[in-house]
């Protein structure tokens, strides 16, 4: 693993280190709970996009830079150290958007593609219903195939950005005798259908994030259809491929959340034992996960076939995370209490939000359950359902 630069390489570092430095916004762009908060999100995206870098990773052809694994973290650890806001549109640039590339159509893709590099499509996913999260294959939602589309009827939960979305990148049930991963068909849903229902869940962090979505009667045209009639299994696949991927930024992420915490800490703490252990720990372990991380991307790039270490990429970051916000909060002690105007008091209810969603990344994209199954099978070849303790510490 060389970890040095080429020169084709260093030259697109600085290309987007200096379009950043004379892009990124001065100030917040505001919430993401509010209607002007997206709307400056999405001029944001758009700027991105006039400037080649909605999405690197993207082929040329389809509008992105064709940038390897390796280009596209170079891309993201300058984006993080430039302090550019949050990406909007995560759903439809590393989801809907490589499942179109992949397997849509190109009357679909030039429908769609440009629509979500410049963020005008702004994407949810309907793949979590009540019964099924984990479990996939329990969906219920009906799609009944007619002449003139599928009309889809049921629910799905848990649908980020739902309430400000423009379409939804969905799995139905078309066969109604089918059970498991039989009879499933994935759909490109409008959002804006009369017969399209958002009811956002205000969770413990104040935020409504999530939504659940209704449909009645919603009629999908078929060439919404990506894949054919009954694929759906096999294109949900193709997604969480993507989903499920190396997380690229991740371990910039945990590196720039590493500063912060260590800045926030209280004065009267930052000689605690205690303390100085866990950050240790902390920083010893985010470390372990940028290297493993480099592992992959450069395997990858050699056109090898990933190691084991790539099938505990997920897991490792999740509960990663989650140690790291548990640890904030700890310091920061009954400030994740106050609402406050001074500095200190404003960190803990920002960090408690962060804390929240990390516990979320316990469950998407497969719960930590899951994945230690996962790796107990495919990787260390033991009875399918073993259940083992993999934890990073």
């Amino acid at each position: 693993m060389d970890l040095r630069l080429g020169p084709v390489q260093a030259a697109f570092r600085d290309e987007v280190r200096d379009w950043l430095a004379d892009n990124t916004p001065k100030k917040p762009l505001g919430s993401l709970e509010t209607i002007a908060g997206v709307e400056a999100h999405r001029a944001w995206e758009r700027k991105l996009y006039e400037g080649g870098f909605a999405a690197v990773h993207w082929p040329a052809e389809h509008g992105g830079r064709g940038m390897d694994p390796i280009g596209t973290l170079i891309f993201y650890e300058e984006y993080l150290r430039a302090g550019a806001p949050g990406r909007m549109n995560r759903l439809g640039l590393g989801l809907a958007g490589p499942t179109l590339i992949d397997l849509g159509t190109p009357e679909q893709q030039d429908r769609w593609l440009s629509k979500i590099l410049s963020c005008e499509d702004l994407w949810c996913q309907g793949f979590s219903e009540p019964g099924a999260g984990s479990d996939l294959a329990a969906i219920s939602t009906r799609g009944e195939v007619r002449d003139d589309g599928i009309l889809v009827n049921g629910q799905k939960v848990w649908t980020s950005w739902s309430r400000f979305a423009d379409w939804m990148f969905a799995l139905v049930r078309t066969d109604p005798g089918s059970t498991r991963h039989a009879g499933l068909t994935f759909l490109m849903i409008d959002m804006h259908d009369p017969a399209v229902e958002v009811r956002p869940i205000k969770q413990l962090n104040r935020s409504a994030e999530f939504g659940e979505v209704f449909f009645t009667d919603v009629l999908v045209p078929h060439e919404n259809v990506v894949g054919a009639i009954g694929s759906g299994w096999r294109v949900a696949m193709r997604t969480l491929v993507h989903e499920r991927g190396t997380s690229l930024n991740t371990a910039s992420h945990f590196r720039a959340m590493m500063g912060e915490l260590v800045a926030m800490i209280p004065a009267e703490q930052r000689d605690d034992p205690r303390i100085l252990e866990e950050l240790g720990w902390v920083h010893e372990h985010v470390e372990a996960y940028r290297y493993m991380t480099l592992r992959t991307l450069s395997e990858l790039v050699a056109g090898k076939e990933p190691g084991g270490q790539s099938a505990m990429g997920k897991l490792f970051w999740s509960e990663l995370q989650v140690r790291l916000f548990e640890l904030g909060l700890r310091s920061i002690g009954p400030h994740t209490e106050l609402w406050d105007t001074d500095a200190l008091s404003a960190a803990g209810p920002r960090w408690r939000q962060r804390y929240w969603l990390a516990r979320a990344a316990l469950l998407y994209a497969g719960s930590s359950e899951i994945q230690r199954n996962i790796i107990a099978e495919r990787v260390l070849g033991l009875p399918k359902g073993a259940a083992v303790a993999i934890r990073p510490d």
